[in-house]
């Protein structure tokens, strides 16, 4: 995992030796387990359970240096390794199922046992992988079609079974699914399906979710239930309910850019199962509870952050609702009784710290969290890692409250922690030393401190390009590497037509369009959202800049009115923002905004924001809720239908989220 992390060559290296040394033991321990009257006996799993839930966490983490490794003939491979692994975990979590069957609880009413017999009975009728279980094997799910083979025992690690077509029967609501360009096609890729029995959990002595899905049955016993009297069955449940339950939340939000291999091998997501899965593991006070919980935390605080539009817990309509909603918003009563506990169990461990901190920005306190992180980093972790983490935490936290010296100084030292995007720190760095040098030349102030702002603005973005493309990812260039190289092209570009200096010739605040593309707005409280409709005022208001303003293209005006507008929404001033992105943006014709150097993603990302502002907009007057929603759900609609834009990757997790966040509003008012 260390090596993972540091994602040195050298590193991978090392990780990819250990883990195929740890692949061959587990599945050799697995074999002998299986043949041993005298090996452990689980009343719910199969003899060998333990260890072939080793061989999937070791397949799991082989992928993650394959796709690492930067080749995407490696990253097929590491696809298919965590192919193998799903059908291990959900074969051990079939035998849960099959426990549970045999051993119903008390709790459930006849209604929930009658639902759950006909899911039960659903899942039986649908096509397996393989056509005979032999005896003490674990059977893989329903999820998968296959061919008329037998299906073997959970591990086998056998190559002859190739790839599998998915179940295609199922109806499903259209759900962003990205673009993939081949050979100069664009292809939208949403044939891939893995749909298997859902599961739901929650944990103890935290806030439980009102009601649960009656189509969720997973074995969510607590910690000191007696079906976990053996810590050998305790070790495989926690196991596999954290690594099914985290390949499950991150299938469902793998970029587009992936979609085609995952359409190729059969996977498909489910972010409800995932979720409820990786709760149920973080009740364990083992190494896999506290890995569970911090997948949790992560979700919650990274992806849940990152989007706009989410359930409104007080909108719960049904009991249904109310725990699909537990599942998809963002529970916070839940997720901080979840960190006190995961802090009081690990009190030595820099990570909850860094939780505690994403937490606070979550709720506007971004000052907090930076003491959090600034304490934290008193007490050095052994895992340079981890202080890598909370480095750039700490970077971002200071680009949103505005502190462009230490936005600037840290990022800098982010350079020196990893290896991983060097272009995007010197350029936000960069971008920082812009929004200084655009201070003193607003402000009175010496000219010896406006040339040190502007020499190291351009430095730190000139350099920037020159780190661009050294770390690849599916064989290809990062995208935030790719929008750096092209906004430096431009400027550079402009600095020669114009015949001024490199810094003048930067267009809209690109601190601020950072700060758009990591969600930032979100985080800010009022103050700090009035800042940024200064620091975009520069462009079109200010008279130092209104010579080469006049000479901007339509695409930088759109750059300004998509920044302007969303800063407006998160305000709250929707029909301000409505204006603002009308007309800066939507009523722009398309060719005006692509080609060259141009940045094309304005136009989608002004879709999207009109969505959330029809969204946030639904318990106005003036027009009906649903009818605020479905003008929400058309401009989504149209942002996920777009074509192939800068970025889109990023843009498309919040699209996602969106879409998941529609379909269930209309199925809770349908309940």
């Amino acid at each position: 995992m260390n090596d993972d992390l540091q994602a040195a060559e050298d590193g991978l290296a090392n990780a990819s030796d250990r883990l195929a040394e740890a692949e061959t033991t587990a599945s050799a321990d697995q074999k002998k387990a299986q043949r041993d009257s005298q090996s452990h006996r689980s009343a719910i799993y199969p003899a060998g359970s333990e260890y072939a839930l080793c061989y999937a966490e070791s397949q799991i983490m082989s992928a993650v240096v394959s796709v690492l490794n930067e080749s995407l003939t490696e990253s097929i491979r590491g696809f298919y390794k965590l192919r193998k692994a799903f059908i291990t975990l959900d074969g051990i979590l079939d035998a849960e199922n099959r426990y549970m069957r045999g051993h119903p609880r008390r709790s459930l009413d006849s209604q929930r046992s009658r639902l759950a017999d006909q899911s039960t009975t659903s899942t039986k009728q649908k096509k397996s992988l393989r056509d005979t279980v032999q005896q003490n094997e674990v059977v893989v799910g329903a999820g998968m079609q296959g061919t008329s083979e037998q299906r073997k025992p959970m591990g086998d690690d056998s190559d002859d079974d190739e790839f599998y077509d998915v179940n295609d029967t199922a109806t499903e609501t259209e759900t962003y699914t990205g673009h993939l360009e081949i050979d100069g096609i664009v292809k939208d890729l949403s044939e891939a399906s893995l749909n298997g029995p859902n599961s739901r959990s929650h944990s103890p002595d935290l806030p439980p979710p009102k009601s649960l899905p009656t189509n969720h049955q997973i074995m969510d016993h607590d910690p000191d239930s007696d079906v976990f009297s053996n810590p050998i069955d305790v070790f495989v449940h926690s196991g596999a309910n954290l690594c099914f339950g985290l390949l499950l939340v991150m299938i469902s939000m793998i970029p587009p850019a992936f979609n085609k291999l995952l359409f190729i091998i059969g996977f498909h997501g489910d972010r409800d199962r995932g979720l409820l899965l990786l709760w149920q593991a973080s009740k364990f006070h083992n190494i896999n509870g506290a890995m569970a919980g911090l997948c949790v935390l992560g979700f919650y605080h990274a992806i849940i952050g990152f989007a706009d539009i989410l359930p409104d817990p007080s909108e719960n309509k049904a009991s249904q609702d109310a725990a699909q909603q537990e599942i998809h918003g963002y529970p916070r009563e839940r997720c901080q009784a979840l960190l006190q506990d995961m802090r009081a169990r690990h009190p030595k461990s820099q990570l909850w710290r860094l939780e505690e901190a994403r937490m606070e920005a979550m709720d506007r306190h971004l000052d907090v969290a930076i003491s959090l992180l600034e304490e934290s980093a008193k007490h050095k972790s052994p895992l340079k890692q981890v202080e890598a983490l909370n480095m750039f935490e700490k970077s971002l936290n200071a680009m949103y409250i505005h502190d462009y010296s230490l936005c600037a100084e840290s990022f800098l030292k982010c350079v020196k922690l990893n290896n991983w995007s060097h272009a995007l720190y010197y350029y936000i760095a960069g971008a920082a030393y812009v929004e200084l040098y655009r201070q003193c030349v607003l402000s009175p102030s010496s000219d010896e401190k406006k040339k040190a702002y502007a020499a190291k603005a351009t430095e730190y973005l000139q350099l920037a390009p020159k780190h661009a493309g050294k770390k690849k990812f599916m064989a290809r260039q990062l995208p935030f590497d790719v929008m750096v190289t092209r906004k430096i092209q431009k400027w550079e570009a402009r600095a020669r037509e114009w015949g001024i200096p490199f810094v003048d010739a930067v267009g809209v605040s690109p601190l601020e369009e950072m700060v758009f593309f990591w969600n930032g707005f979100k985080r800010m409280n009022p103050s700090q959202l009035e800042r940024s409709l200064e620091n975009l005022s520069w462009s079109d208001r200010s008279e130092a800049n209104r010579k080469n303003w006049q000479k901007e293209e339509k695409d930088e005006h759109a750059v300004l009115a998509v920044l302007r507008g969303a800063t407006l929404r998160n305000l709250g001033r929707w029909d301000p923002a409505i204006k603002v992105l009308k007309e800066g943006a939507l009523g722009v014709e398309k060719t005006e905004l692509k080609g060259g150097m141009r940045d094309d993603w304005t136009m989608p990302c002004a879709h999207y924001e009109m969505g959330v502002i029809s969204w946030m907009r639904r318990k106005e007057g003036g027009k009906g809720e649903e009818e605020w929603v479905r003008e929400s759900e058309g401009w989504i609609e149209k942002t996920a239908k777009w074509e192939s834009y800068e970025l889109d990757a990023r843009i498309g997790l919040k699209v996602a989220t969106a879409q998941d966040t529609l379909k269930k509003y209309w199925a809770g008012r349908k309940a």
